[in-house]
């Protein structure tokens, strides 16, 4: 018997453009389901994190819904979780856009904004480069943001991109995988990085 493809449960962040996330999962040919439920959250075989919009928005949501800890847990059990965007972010300890507001603090570190040299937002495709090996491979990204995590902490391994320097393009760590950029919207190298994440956490090849 042929094992039925995945289904990729998405949160509900209240920040996130839903509509081309699921489009994404369909190019693929991979079913998807919404939910805020913190229930499925932890019973789900994948989960995506994803987020468009402000870290103190997101993590009101968040907690307001008791998905906070159900994500806290999962990435700890090291369950397959992809976060995007502002769900990379909230994955931090804190971020800049939101003083107080306290993160998921399953990532160390503090989300910091652009320098003001540089054009903030940065919209549009900048380059990725990845010389460790992992889920991705060097190439262009589609971004959206006005804040990054600078650094990768200890423990993680780390993509980069530059815009007034050096920032966190993706980080991941086992069955963790977060992206400062959309995948969803990065053409095929991004629809080939979401394949190939799902392809290496159910044993059909692919580079985890």
């Amino acid at each position: 018997m042929t094992k039925a493809s995945p289904e990729i449960t998405v949160v509900v962040t209240g920040v996130a453009n839903l509509a081309s996330v699921l489009a994404g999962w369909k190019r693929l040919g991979l079913a998807t389901r919404v939910t805020e439920d913190p229930e499925d959250v932890e019973r789900a075989d994948f989960v995506e994190l994803p987020g468009v919009g402000a870290f103190g928005a997101a993590m009101d949501r968040l907690r307001a819904t008791g998905l906070d800890q159900a994500l806290v847990r999962r990435v700890q059990s090291d369950r397959p979780t992809l976060a995007i965007c502002v769900g990379l972010q909230v994955l931090c300890d804190a971020s800049e856009e939101s003083p107080g507001v306290a993160g998921l603090g399953l990532v160390p570190g503090t989300v910091q904004r652009f320098p003001d040299h540089v054009r903030i937002p940065q919209f549009g495709w900048n380059q990725v480069q990845n010389p460790a090996g992992g889920p991705i491979v060097d190439g262009y990204a589609y971004f959206a943001n006005s804040y990054r995590l600078p650094l990768a902490p200890a423990g993680f391994a780390a993509a980069t991109s530059d815009h007034g320097g050096a920032f966190v393009a993706a980080i991941w760590r086992g069955n963790m995988l977060a992206c400062q950029f959309h995948p969803e919207l990065s053409g095929a190298w991004g629809l080939g990085l979401l394949d190939r994440w799902v392809r290496g956490r159910t044993g059909k090849g692919g580079s985890p």
